[in-house]
Order: structure tokens, then C-alpha cells, then sequence
């Protein structure tokens, strides 16, 4: 399906499958997963099938796996870790910090006593899933939209303009092993968001700081479709040395249309050497927060959209 419904190639893929079809590229396809839809049988049944990454959907979230100061919950993130294992799948972690979905108690304190919560929230997080994760988002979404080029304004931002570095070095010492990426949204073309964060990555590497790939979240729509510049963006990241990730695809639309926009950005990553793979948020239509625009490659009741093979060389 990776191959024939998207259109990756113009020739007949050995892979039946997203994930094989991957592989063979060299490459992963994932998928974002809710704990608790793990007992639908229909849900498993493709997720087991189609994809070898898995991304936890909100379960290692601040508020997830740390509600109360200091007291760490793992149950429903360590129930997608173990099914992935199981499954021969591996893990992408998300997100370690984040202006959004953080416990009360983190958006009541402030300054040093933050920064302190932050980088003993990490520790923990990433020491208990040492050695199970493949790539961590350990910053998600820290640049503000529009045009300024600046920071988004949160707290974690009101601790010191050092705080995404810090919060790097501390997964890092954390989990060596572990990929850490940078991850937001809005950065698919050249903008002044996509400059802001590439200044970034450029500084860290110019300076030792380990950061090792950045996600594009890649949500499109005809408001904001895949952009002209979508590949030549992913390789400038690239060209830093970094790898770059795909990690929360959906395309609202249908039908061709949609099939040829999922083509585009599949064959923009095939491109690009460093893009390492492709996540999907979420496995159904109706697994997807964007539902009503029916964005993913499997509807409702599971079954995989119709393909729309090109009959050129892409």
C-alpha cells in the first residue's frame, strides 16, 4: 500500500504493507497511538499490520506521566511500549515539554522552580524508557506562528531563552542512545517559523548541543496544502546534519486528490536521504482529532482508502 496507494515509485513494490514498504526504502511508517483503543480489535488488526513505529498520542505527555509534583504514572504509556515490543515495532516518545497539556502544578510555579520541575521531569521520563525509545520529540512547538521569527510565549519560555538547550542536555544524559528532535508545526515550507527553528538547530550544531532530528507535524489541508517548497525545505534541515521526520501526517480531503497530496510528501521523504520516516496521526478516519476532514489512509470502519495509482514517473 505505501508503494501503490501514495504512488511512491513506478514500479511494483515487494511490500504489501506501509511498514514493509518502508523498510525497503530504508525508512519507517508509524502511527499514533491511544492506549485505550487497544482493545478494538479492528484498531490492533491494522495497526499490527501496516506500521513499524509507533508514537503514543497524548500517554507520555507531561500531564499523562507526572499529574501530581513528582509522582511518575507510566501505566498506559508502558501498555503501548510493551505492544509495540511484542509487535517487532519501535517507539517514538512525545513530547517530554510542551506549552500545552502540562498538570496544574506545573502551570502554578514559575523561574527556577520550573526549570528545576522540567529538567527532574525529564530525567525520570526518559531514565525509566531508557533503551525502549528510538527518537524522542524532547521540545514540541516552542516557536510562536506568524511572522516574528520569535518564541512562543509560555512559561517554560519565562524560565530563560536557554531552556529548549537545556532541556536537550538533560535527555541526553538522560538516554545517549535516544534520537531527540525538535517538533512543531507550520515549518512544512520556508516561513519565518521554519527560519527561526533552523537558526536554532544550525547554533546547536555549530556548539556541540545534541540535537539529532527535527519533526515537520505536516497537518494539510486546502487552507494550508502541502507547500511547493515542501522537499527543498526537508533537505535544507537535512543539509545541517540532522535527520528530519514526517511525525504527525494527515491530509483532509478525499479521493484523488487527497491520495496525490499523501504522494507528494511520501516521494518528498524518499527524496531526501536523512528523511527517516513517515508518522500518521492516527490509523482510522475516526481515530483522527480532525475527523470531520477525514484526513487518514484507513476510514472509518477500517478499510484502506482506494488506491489511485499514477500511470508516469513521479
Amino acid at each position: 500500500m505505501f508503494a501503490a496507494t501514495v504512488a511512491v515509485t513506478s514500479t511494483a513494490s515487494a511490500g504489501t504493507t506501509l511498514g514493509t514498504s518502508a523498510a525497503e526504502q530504508g525508512r519507517y511508517f508509524g502511527a499514533a497511538v491511544a492506549a485505550n483503543k487497544l482493545s478494538d480489535a479492528t484498531y490492533v488488526g491494522i495497526l499490527n499490520r501496516e506500521f513499524n513505529m509507533v508514537t503514543p498520542e497524548n500517554e507520555m505527555k507531561w500531564d499523562a506521566t507526572e499529574p501530581s509534583q513528582g509522582q511518575f504514572t507510566y501505566t498506559n504509556a508502558d501498555r503501548i511500549v510493551s505492544h509495540a515490543q511484542t509487535n517487532g515495532m519501535r517507539v517514538r516518545g512525545h513530547a517530554l515539554t510542551w506549552h500545552s497539556q502540562q498538570p496544574g502544578w506545573a502551570q502554578n510555579i514559575s523561574g527556577s522552580a520550573l526549570r528545576q520541575a522540567m529538567v527532574n521531569h525529564i530525567t525520570q521520563v526518559v531514565t525509566h524508557y531508557r533503551g525502549k525509545i528510538y527518537a524522542w520529540d524532547v521540545v514540541n512547538e516552542a516557536f510562536a506562528d506568524g511572522g516574528s521569527g520569535g518564541r512562543r510565549d509560555s512559561n517554560l519560555q519565562r524560565t530563560g531563552n536557554d531552556w529548549i538547550e537545556v532541556a536537550f542536555r538533560t535527555a541526553r544524559a538522560a538516554d545517549p542512545g535516544a534520537r531527540l528532535c525538535y517538533n512543531d508545526y507550520n515549518t512544512d515550507g520556508q516561513n519565518a517559523k521554519s527560519n527561526a527553528v533552523y537558526a536554532v538547530v544550525q547554533d546547536f550544531k555549530a556548539r556541540g548541543v545534541p540535537i539529532d532530528c527535527v519533526g515537520f507535524q505536516s497537518h494539510f489541508n486546502t487552507a494550508s496544502p502541502v507547500p511547493g517548497d515542501y522537499q527543498a525545505n526537508l533537505q535544507r534541515f537535512a543539509n545541517l546534519g540532522v535527520d528530519v521526520q514526517i511525525t504527525e501526517l494527515d491530509i483532509e480531503g478525499s479521493g484523488t486528490t487527497q491520495a496525490d497530496n499523501y504522494g507528494r510528501v511520501v516521494r518528498a521523504c524518499l527524496a531526501v536521504s536523512r528523511c527517516t520516516g513517515i508518522t500518521v496521526w492516527g490509523i482510522r478516519d475516526t481515530d483522527s482529532w480532525r475527523a470531520s476532514g477525514t484526513p487518514l489512509l484507513f476510514d472509518g470502519s477500517g478499510n484502506k482508502k482506494p488506491r489511485t495509482p499514477r500511470s508516469s514517473t513521479p
